[in-house]
């Protein structure tokens, strides 16, 4: 089975005319779960990453096996309110007004390479400002990796119109 194959499309949901691409059913799956996280260890074995940065909260599941598996530290980047401590965070525009995602203030060394995961790339928002997030605190974005792209959505060509590399392991066309 293919990784694409494994992954659910939910019509109609959140909203009217939303194809929604569901990874639970890729999880569950053992040999679909290892397709995803070794083909994204493959792919960043020699990279030198310092940290792998996972977006709440799909991006945390393959985040943290990636991180293990590359002997590396892994960030959590949460919706607003949800870390304790001191955090830095970010607003971005949504659909209908704004939302805010936040990273600890001393998750990130200066000049650490930083791959940035999650579940799916849409238009790009969330993406962006975990991307400011990690370069506000001093790190370098190695490359925005999904497993997920919706390209007709524009999110990674967003990320790579700001400098950012991306990567995604299946694609769906629409939205």
């Amino acid at each position: 089975m293919t990784i694409k194959s494994l992954i659910r499309t939910i019509p109609d949901y959140p909203k009217l005319g939303v194809q929604f691409r569901d990874i639970t059913t890729l999880l569950k799956d053992a040999d679909g779960l290892r397709q995803v996280v070794d083909a994204l260890v493959e792919r960043y074995v020699g990279a030198k990453v310092d940290k792998v940065v996972g977006i709440e909260s799909r991006g945390f599941i393959v985040g943290a096996a990636v991180a293990y598996k590359l002997n590396v530290g892994f960030v959590p980047v949460r919706k607003k309110g949800k870390l304790p401590g001191d955090v830095l965070g970010h607003d971005y525009a949504l659909e209908y007004g704004t939302d805010r995602v936040e990273i600890h203030s001393d998750a990130i060394s200066p000049n650490e390479n930083i791959l940035l995961l999650d579940d799916l790339i849409a238009t790009g928002g969330t993406a962006e400002a975990a991307a400011v997030l990690i370069e506000k605190l001093g790190g370098n974005v190695l490359e925005c990796a999904f497993i997920i792209g919706l390209p007709d959505l524009g999110g990674e060509q967003r990320l790579r119109g700001l400098g950012y590399k991306t990567f995604a392991l299946c694609e769906f066309e629409g939205d």
